[in-house]
């Protein structure tokens, strides 16, 4: 038999063999074969995501940042979130409906019931081919405005009841998808498909699809020199978005075409698309108030954040 500690010094004192030095270092190896894995994965996410319109969505609002999910349909296609019990819960909007219902109740009295018959018969002649060429081309008009109008592509969220759906974690939102809750996402025909294939790595939005809405109002206080172009005009995106989907007037009524806020909003895209037209931007944007944006803002954010249902 040999002598072991013979055979150990042996094996101490071997070169060790150095790598060529053509060939990568193993941790090279192991980190390229990662990077690959993970380009992999977010291109079948992706690909999930474009074959059946939906997108994951991260939304950071002041009370945190939560996933959810999107998509945009044919308006004619989608039923909108029931908010009665929403707007029940809320006594201001439950007051508003309230004078609403007792206007719309109110009825004229004619005191003079002869005088008024002789109006109506002088005028009914003269009137019954013009009231019907108004009424034929009143239908023809509506007929075409609802066409144009179920044709549009609206945006849906993952909301149920007036509620946006929002989740800390992407397990908690794709057990949310499997388990068969109720929302308003479930009217798609690709969600049951969504259900059996998505995977929480799956849940990766896009740098388009990540807001910041928690950020608006501190960013507009800075004043006009800080303000963030993208930050602001991915917000109001969003908040149009949002808005629509939940059915929040009030918001909609802020952002609309020639408020204050659509002005801001109009002003930023110019300042970014550069030229002659961000050269106006720019003098349009010191005419707006910092403080009256942010106000504004801070109320939009408060009124989205009030409808939100946080899932852990």
């Amino acid at each position: 038999m040999g002598n072991p500690k013979h055979t150990e010094v042996s094996v101490a004192r071997q070169s060790p063999q150095r790598p060529d030095a053509d060939e990568p270092e193993l941790d090279d190896v192991d980190d390229t074969a990662e990077s690959d894995t993970a380009t992999v994965s977010a291109e079948a996410a992706r690909a999930l995501w474009d074959e059946l319109r939906i997108d994951p969505v991260e939304i950071a609002l002041p009370a945190g940042t939560g996933y959810t999910l999107r998509a945009y349909r044919p308006a004619r296609e989608l039923t909108p979130t029931d908010v009665a019990e929403r707007d029940q819960d809320d006594p201001f909007l439950a007051r508003r409906q309230v004078v609403e219902e007792d206007e719309d109740d109110e009825t004229v009295v004619i005191l003079d019931e002869e005088v008024a018959q002789e109006f109506a018969e002088s005028d009914e002649e003269d009137g019954k081919a013009r009231r019907g060429k108004a009424d034929d081309e009143d239908a023809e008009a509506s007929a075409e405005a609802e066409d144009e109008a179920g044709d549009e592509e609206v945006p849906v969220f993952l909301s149920h009841r007036g509620k946006l759906l929002l989740f800390k974690t992407p397990e908690s939102l794709v057990s949310f998808i499997r388990s068969g809750a109720p929302n308003d996402l479930s009217q798609l025909d690709s969600w049951s498909e969504l259900s059996e294939r998505v995977e929480p790595a799956d849940i990766a939005p896009l740098e388009e699809d990540i807001y910041e809405l928690d950020l608006v109002v501190e960013n507009l206080r800075g004043g006009h020199d800080t303000w963030d172009p993208t930050l602001l005009i991915e917000a109001g995106e969003v908040a149009r978005d949002l808005a629509y989907a939940l059915r929040l007037p009030a918001v909609l009524d802020m952002l609309s075409a020639g408020s204050s806020l659509d002005d801001l909003d109009e002003a930023l895209r110019a300042t970014v698309d550069g030229g002659v037209g961000g050269f106006f931007g720019r003098r349009r944007l010191k005419k707006i108030g910092a403080q009256t944006a942010s106000l504004g803002w801070r109320t939009i954010v408060g009124k989205i954040s009030a409808v939100v249902d946080w899932r852990d």
